[in-house]
């Protein structure tokens, strides 16, 4: 029988981190790393890179990696009581702030605070980019993957399609080869 405890202690983990979460799923993750691996022994740094990779490349929606948690940790009650968990409190606070922006568009304060928030999105997505880096480089191998997809992403207009392939790729051949 699943402990309560254990559902109650997901609930307001990402509950609390989904009324504090700016710039969504991805701009969470040190947090979520943090909450699941430092925090709480839930997971292990190799199975919180294997499940953001797997959160990453599925079809649907970018808090999944909030949902495989809660499956890890407490089965099926733990995935719905994470996924819950984060949804509903930002889901209140989006209808609020959807209200809020049409009464207050028009002021000249609201216009400062809607250029300042895309900065804080944008480094608070490239922390969570270095917090799941240093969670899945476990050697020389995981680095040059690291830095070869952050090159082919950033310095070319290819699809990340790529970099996933060439990542893959290459860990197939260090897997057969020996090196993994």
């Amino acid at each position: 029988m699943m402990s309560e405890s254990v559902l109650v202690k997901l609930a307001l983990a990402f509950g609390a981190l989904s009324l504090v979460s700016v710039g969504g799923a991805p701009a969470m993750m040190p947090e979520i790393h943090r909450l699941s691996v430092e925090v709480n022994p839930w997971l292990t740094n190799a199975e919180f890179a294997r499940d953001f990779a797997l959160s990453q490349t599925a079809p649907g929606p970018n808090f999944l990696m909030i949902s495989l948690v809660g499956w890890r940790v407490a089965g099926f009650p733990g995935l719905v009581a994470s996924t819950l968990a984060a949804i509903i409190p930002s889901s209140i606070i989006a209808i609020i702030v959807g209200r809020l922006y049409r009464r207050f568009s028009t002021q000249a304060w609201f216009s400062t605070v809607s250029a300042a928030l895309p900065p804080i999105v944008l480094g608070l997505i490239i922390a969570s980019g270095f917090v799941t880096a240093r969670a899945a480089v476990s050697g020389a191998l995981g680095f040059g993957i690291v830095c070869m997809s952050v090159a082919i992403i950033a310095l070319t207009r290819r699809n990340p399609l790529f970099a996933i392939g060439a990542g893959a790729m290459i860990g197939l051949i260090a897997g057969r080869l020996g090196f993994l």
